[in-house]
């Protein structure tokens, strides 16, 4: 009952109802007029004196403390985009960015983690991650990713935003422009606005980044070349090596977030950009993907001397990755448990990737030979109609003009088939929107 007395009396006065250099009742009058005891208005008013709301006058009594002010009224906030829902457990969710883990509640799952959990606590971290995870990592990524990188060249991080964040918050100023895909990632270009950048807008095609159009005076551009995301567009080698020739002659750097680049269904995925230039590419991975965002576990990997720039950056906003999931891990790499998983969903995959096309067969299809999802070209009016009418259906869709920073310059649906839908339930999703798209 002390503690509502306080706060009521703390917004009275706060709102003003309650003047600066007002008295206050005695205890006993209060405790009366309220029907309480006298001791639950005497520690109110002992907890408001402790926070400097009241102060007492010898003999006269109890006040509101002088420069007590009534607080302002908040300033409306500008109008934001809709947050992204949760879809409901009978909704097929049919939106981007998600893994299926329905295939990941496996003996060596239950046994990595039981065997790292039982790893004794410790009280300072190498703030570059474990050395044995560090040592597994550079092995996997050299065989999947093709990426040559010391290990005092590789970071542990808690994803591949959070690889970002760092890498920003060691190397940019306040007011550095950066360049960001358009449309893209939007918790990437979140996170860079976060450390001051100054973000440009940089135009996708077909095939991912336009290179041409990247102005000079750059201090980083972010993109994801192994499927740009959310065009699906993978990067050619020419573009590439344009793209590591730009960042040679205007000393930029170049962070790959390399965030599905296990997952195309054509040909063998393409090596890393890394790979073509360790000098001034830094590699984002993460096992937000290839297992689940819960781990939270990710890496980058860069020039020895930045990442060693990055750690110290890391250890000074003791940003810590938990130690737990890190040596899970390792114990999944060392044993080649990973491998075997990324095998086997590549296969799952393929075929969770042919029941959607199949399915929206008839309507046009971009960025479906690789990654976790696609694009339906559609036009502006006609995207927004089928999200509204497919949600009455119960499936969930998502548009590509949540995914731009400025005037929308391309339209269509984006299509995720790593949710938990079945293979079922994304066939009778698909089905109704090419129904409502046709």
């Amino acid at each position: 009952m002390s503690a509502q007395l306080v706060g009521q009396l703390r917004s009275a006065m706060g709102e003003g109802r309650l003047a600066a250099g007002e008295r206050l009742p005695s205890s006993r009058a209060l405790a009366g007029l309220l029907g309480v005891s006298r001791t639950v208005v005497t520690e109110a008013y002992e907890q408001l004196y402790a926070e400097g709301w009241l102060e007492g006058r010898h003999g006269s009594g109890t006040y509101v403390t002088e420069g007590v002010a009534a607080a302002p009224m908040p300033k409306p906030r500008p109008a934001m985009k809709p947050a992204r829902r949760a879809a409901a457990l009978d909704e097929i969710d049919l939106r981007p960015g998600l893994a299926w883990v329905g295939a990941l509640d496996t003996p060596a799952w239950r046994r990595a983690w039981r065997l790292a959990a039982g790893r004794p606590p410790q009280q300072r971290q190498d703030p570059h991650g474990l050395l044995g995870l560090r040592e597994a990592l550079v092995d996997y990524i050299r065989r999947s990713r093709g990426v040559v990188c010391p290990v005092d060249g590789l970071l542990v991080t808690r994803g591949a935003t959070n690889g970002l964040d760092l890498l920003a918050a060691a190397v940019l100023r306040p007011g550095d422009r950066v360049g960001v895909e358009e449309p893209g990632y939007g918790r990437a270009r979140a996170v860079l606005r976060g450390r001051g950048a100054e973000l440009v807008p940089c135009p996708v095609d077909e095939h991912g980044l336009v290179v041409d159009a990247l102005p000079d005076d750059l201090r980083l551009v972010y993109t994801t070349p192994s499927h740009q995301y959310p065009m699906g567009g993978v990067l050619p080698v020419p573009r590439r090596q344009a793209l590591l020739a730009w960042a040679r002659r205007n000393g930029a750097l170049i962070a790959e977030d390399d965030y599905d680049g296990e997952f195309r269904y054509d040909v063998a995925p393409l090596p890393a950009l890394y790979g073509l230039d360790p000098d001034v590419v830094v590699y984002l991975g993460t096992t937000a993907k290839i297992l689940t965002a819960d781990m939270g576990v990710g890496w980058l990997g860069g020039r020895p001397d930045l990442v060693a720039e990055v750690a110290l950056r890391k250890e000074e906003l003791n940003d810590r990755t938990a130690v737990v999931p890190q040596d899970a891990l390792r114990l999944l790499l060392e044993r080649g448990d990973l491998d075997r998983y990324v095998r086997r969903m590549r296969g799952e995959y393929a075929r969770r990737r042919e029941v959607v096309v199949r399915a929206l067969d008839g309507l046009p299809l971009r960025g479906d030979t690789a990654g976790l999802h696609l694009v339906v070209d559609v036009p502006e009016a006609v995207a927004a109609r089928v999200v509204e009418e497919a949600g009455r259906c119960g499936v969930v869709v998502e548009t590509l003009d949540r995914h731009h920073m400025g005037p929308v310059r391309a339209s269509g649906l984006v299509i995720g088939y790593g949710s938990a839908a079945t293979l079922a339930e994304l066939r009778k999703g698909c089905e109704v929107v090419r129904t409502l798209a046709g």
